[in-house]
């Protein structure tokens, strides 16, 4: 998955690639690329919607973190989409990202691929 939206005061970009994974009411990924060296997040799932807590290590060495609630949702072309309402608590503000699958032909180049 990568970010296709990004809030303003986001780090994330369309170079960001999670792996995330789920067991139960479990989930919990990678993700690295773009600004980010390599980010961890770890959460809950209840139906459609979750909640997690991020903590990252942007390439200019800023340790961050955070909290998101989410919501699953479908594309218009049928790809799984994360709609993440995040809160900084390293830093101040908050916004919105969308997060989506990504299919074989679109993985981005990233020498940090989370995987």
């Amino acid at each position: 998955m990568n970010a296709v939206q990004t809030a303003a005061n986001g780090v994330v970009n369309a170079d960001t690639v999670f792996e995330f994974c789920q067991s139960a009411e479990r989930v919990w990924a990678t993700y690295a690329g773009g600004p980010i060296d390599r980010g961890y997040l770890v959460g809950i799932v209840r139906g459609i919607e979750f909640e997690f807590r991020y903590c990252q290590v942007e390439k200019n060495g800023t340790l961050a973190g955070g909290r998101s609630n989410c919501e699953l949702r479908m594309s218009h072309d049928s790809r799984v989409q994360i709609v993440e309402h995040f809160e900084w608590e390293s830093r101040s503000g908050k916004g919105t990202n969308i997060i989506q699958e990504l299919r074989e032909s679109e993985s981005p180049s990233n020498p940090n691929k989370a995987s």
